[in-house]
């Protein structure tokens, strides 16, 4: 019975508007990428890209996908790195392609995450329909350990660094960085083949995002970030992506003190940038 309600929810949380669904392919087989020690990318399957932590009494995991098939391949793929069972998953925010796969995992992991995104786990969606998390039945694949600004985990000896640094994306965004790598993982802190998404109805702002990113690099010394719909990224391309929706905003700025409609400032954009261009239009608005 649990399995059928399990199933009803996906099926029913498919209808949203999920970037993942658009852009994940969902023949692509979960693949384990080495890149740091005992530390590796999780790609492929359906959902956004994570991330592993095989230490030698358990694992952690970085966002679980967001369907059976690719929460039972990504199960076979730590089956065939070791025999111990995982210990943490840590959602780096609420978004289904992230979080739907958690009630697919045994129910003795413990879910962490930040405690804004515990409580987007019960938000409307886009549209107004309720959250599936609402059902008692999902109640253990709902993180149960959260903290407001840094908190370490440790598998093994291995520190792990959870930070928040602000609302951008959502309001609960936050990095998972492994010191002995400079490693970090930034959830959808940062998309490269698309202008940022900005989760509005889940709290998130443009001009916060900005904020979050340069508080990230002037406190963390990675050298590598991993997001979950981009490549790896360094340094130099987060603070390419910080100018680029600065200048987005200048430019809606001046726009509006010209006194431009919303429709009028759309037309001075790019098609794929006009949805950025109106949530920074409706954030300027609300400050006045």
């Amino acid at each position: 019975m649990k399995n059928l309600i399990r199933l009803f929810y996906y099926l029913t949380a498919l209808s949203l508007p999920l970037y993942a669904i658009a852009q994940q392919n969902p023949a692509s087989h979960v693949t384990f990428n080495r890149i740091g020690d005992n530390l590796y990318e999780v790609t492929g399957g359906r959902g956004a890209n994570g991330g592993a932590f095989i230490g030698k009494d358990g694992v952690l995991l970085i966002d679980a996908k967001m369907d059976q098939e690719s929460v039972n391949q990504t199960i076979q793929e730590i089956c065939k790195l070791t025999d111990k069972p995982i210990r943490f998953m840590v959602n780096t925010h609420s978004d289904g392609d992230h979080v739907l796969g958690n009630r697919f995992f045994p129910e003795s992991v413990v879910f962490v995450a930040h405690e804004n995104c515990r409580q987007e786990f019960f938000h409307h969606g886009r549209n107004g329909e309720p959250s599936s998390w609402n059902d008692p039945e999902l109640a253990p694949f709902i993180p149960s350990v959260t903290f407001s600004n840094k908190m370490d985990l440790y598998v093994d000896t291995k520190k792990v660094e959870l930070w928040y640094f602000g609302k951008g994306h959502t309001t609960g965004d936050i990095v998972v960085y492994f010191p002995d790598d400079r490693i970090a993982f930034i959830g959808d802190q940062i998309f490269q083949e698309r202008p940022q998404l900005i989760h509005s109805y889940k709290g998130g702002n443009s001009f916060e995002h900005v904020k979050t990113l340069e508080k990230m690099l002037g406190t963390l010394d990675a050298e590598t970030f991993y997001s979950g719909h981009s490549e790896a990224l360094g340094r130099d391309m987060i603070r390419a992506h910080i100018n680029k929706i600065k200048e987005l905003q200048n430019k809606v700025t001046g726009f509006m003190k010209n006194n431009y409609s919303l429709e009028n400032i759309k037309k001075e954009f790019n098609k794929d940038q006009v949805n950025l261009v109106e949530t920074i239009y409706n954030e300027i608005v609300a400050a006045r």
